[in-house]
């Protein structure tokens, strides 16, 4: 095994860790282990239609737009082409593996399985990535910076569907699956508009906004994790207090009628 493919292969190891994380945030009450490993594959799998939809979407409506190297065509890129489609079917591996089931009993839940399903396209995703670079060295410094911000990003994103439409559907509370989705695709496409605009830029020479625009991503990856922090906070408190008031109910004798 080449030198090149080794290094490919290990893309796998920054979604593995971020998984175990999830799953360390829901140890008091975990989910199945076949449930969560279901979900992350086909997370992985939804990277086919997503590639599919993607180049549909590119050749059908992005050819009546503007090609991406314009502002125009990087920002349909960014939010519809990569932000939209990648979020929907995401998200969707969650309705139509877990949603209905009764695994999915609590609000931390939906962020479980929402993130878990985001890090199995992450995977897939840095694999590729990962092959497509000619040099080593470019495949180092790919593997950092999607380590750091591209895979925890993909988990936080997708996370933050499931924490919103968790909440919706045990507390008939907040915007739910689709306003989780549109902060979803908000911060995805800022995200990626933030790396798609280099090219234009570059050729209009505006080569220091350029690099002035690559911190956009941290700060971006940074809020997202408060984001969700504060959500699954939020998740653990109230499923807590259901718990704690179920274990109640349960020993208290019967009440006389």
């Amino acid at each position: 095994m080449t030198a090149h493919l080794e290094v490919a292969l290990s893309g796998v190891i920054p979604a593995l860790v971020a998984m175990w994380i999830i799953d360390r945030l829901d140890a008091k009450r975990p989910e199945p282990a076949s449930t969560r490993r279901l979900v992350v594959l086909f997370g992985m799998l939804s990277v086919l239609p997503a590639l599919v939809f993607e180049g549909l979407l590119s050749k059908q409506v992005g050819r009546q737009i503007e090609p991406q190297l314009t502002y125009q065509g990087s920002s349909f890129h960014a939010f519809i082409v990569a932000a939209a489609v990648e979020e929907a079917c995401k998200i969707l591996v969650v309705y139509w593996v877990v949603w209905r089931k009764p695994e999915l009993d609590e609000r931390m839940d939906g962020i479980v399985y929402a993130s878990r399903a985001g890090l199995g396209f992450a995977l897939v995703e840095n694999v590729m990535y990962l092959l497509n670079q000619h040099s080593l060295q470019g495949q180092i410094v790919v593997w950092v910076e999607r380590a750091l911000l591209a895979v925890p990003g993909h988990a936080m994103w997708t996370g933050m569907i499931g924490a919103m439409a968790a909440r919706r559907r045990f507390d008939g509370r907040g915007v739910g699956l689709v306003g989780g989705y549109l902060l979803a695709v908000a911060f995805h496409g800022a995200y990626d508009l933030s790396v798609f605009v280099q090219l234009p830029l570059h050729l209009e020479g505006e080569d220091l906004v350029g690099h002035a625009l690559m911190v956009v991503p941290v700060a971006l990856t940074v809020l997202a994790f408060f984001v969700l922090r504060s959500m699954a906070r939020t998740a653990l408190r109230l499923d807590d207090a259901q718990a704690a008031h179920a274990a109640a109910r349960s020993v208290l004798p019967p009440m006389a009628l």
